[in-house]
């Protein structure tokens, strides 16, 4: 396991470490560079450009560019704001939380239904709900994730009134209830899709489980159709469904990403898409890097689960 484990962290590591040069050239590479924020300054002459790039260490060669800011991004100092001179690690974790909570809601959701619908696929193939399942996983699949917002804020708001249109909280009731009605309409929207993808997986899962060997052993033991379901069927049918988890990760950041947008949720993917309007390269630097260290942990972390739960993948 330790084995396991090392090559995993390793390969993460790897991985970021892609990342961060990927990312960084290309920002710095970009019309305008870094600098483009500072240009936009009424009366900025090119001298004063000058200054500031020599001050920031930017007229240096890249590569030097990019091993000092490593050197401080491992240190834990990440920068600091062009908008408003913040840290950018401070202005990060003050949009986590509503990430974390629109992303944890959804995926309750999503996996809870997505289960349901699956199992009852499975359990009734080729049935008209089955057929019904499968069409209406399609239709959410091609359907992009802003126009099921902009729907939803239409009839649900703006028609018929019973839910607030955007933001996290109505200013002056920040209370539960407040919190929780500004929730339902952006986790339900960003649990669609996810819904459509965990019911497709679940059901060929439990189709694959159906056809093995020690099922048919645990029917012919006379087992009722219930305790064959859940002790021998799900358990197995369950497995690679954590692997999944593992893999929507990017999907939920980008469907967050945009619904965010949509609903005006300040989390992290509304301060993503800010700090590309501002130009403000730090702090997109600093949601790049935090955006992948999340998808690369929780990967790792459903790599462990799946090997702890099947040995098999831990001789691979």
């Amino acid at each position: 396991m330790l084995r396991f484990l090392t090559y995993r962290l390793a390969h993460s590591l790897l991985l970021l470490f892609l990342v961060s040069v990927i990312g960084f050239t290309i920002l710095h590479l970009a019309p305008g560079g870094p600098l483009s924020q500072f240009a936009l300054s009424p009366g900025m002459s090119q001298a004063e450009l000058e200054r500031i790039a020599e001050r920031m260490g930017l007229n240096r060669p890249l590569p030097v560019q990019y091993l000092d800011w490593a050197a401080r991004f491992v240190m834990g100092d990440w920068g600091e704001s062009f908008r408003d001179g913040r840290a950018v690690l401070d202005i990060i974790f003050g949009h986590l939380f509503a990430t974390l909570l629109l992303i944890l809601t959804s995926t309750i959701l999503s996996v809870g239904l997505g289960t349901l619908v699956g199992v009852l696929g499975a359990m009734r193939r080729y049935s008209a709900y089955d057929y019904l399942a499968t069409v209406g996983a399609m239709v959410a699949l091609s359907i992009p994730t802003f126009w099921f917002g902009l729907v939803a804020i239409y009839v649900f708001s703006l028609r018929l009134g019973w839910l607030p249109s955007g933001n996290m909280y109505t200013i002056g009731d920040e209370s539960v209830l407040d919190y929780a009605e500004h929730l339902i309409m952006p986790s339900v929207v960003l649990a669609l899709v996810q819904v459509a993808i965990w019911s497709r997986y679940m059901r060929s899962s439990i189709l694959d489980v159906v056809g093995q060997d020690f099922v048919r052993t645990a029917r012919a033991k006379g087992l009722t159709r219930r305790r064959v379901l859940y002790v021998h069927i799900l358990r197995n049918a369950l497995i690679p469904m954590i692997t999944l988890t593992g893999i929507q990760l990017p999907t939920l950041l980008s469907g967050a990403l945009v619904t965010e947008t949509v609903f005006t949720w300040p989390g992290i993917g509304r301060l993503f898409l800010d700090s590309l309007g501002y130009n403000d390269y730090p702090v997109i630097m600093g949601v790049l890097m935090f955006t992948a260290i999340f998808v690369l942990l929780g990967n790792l972390i459903a790599d462990l689960l799946v090997a702890g739960v099947d040995p098999r993948v831990r001789l691979e």
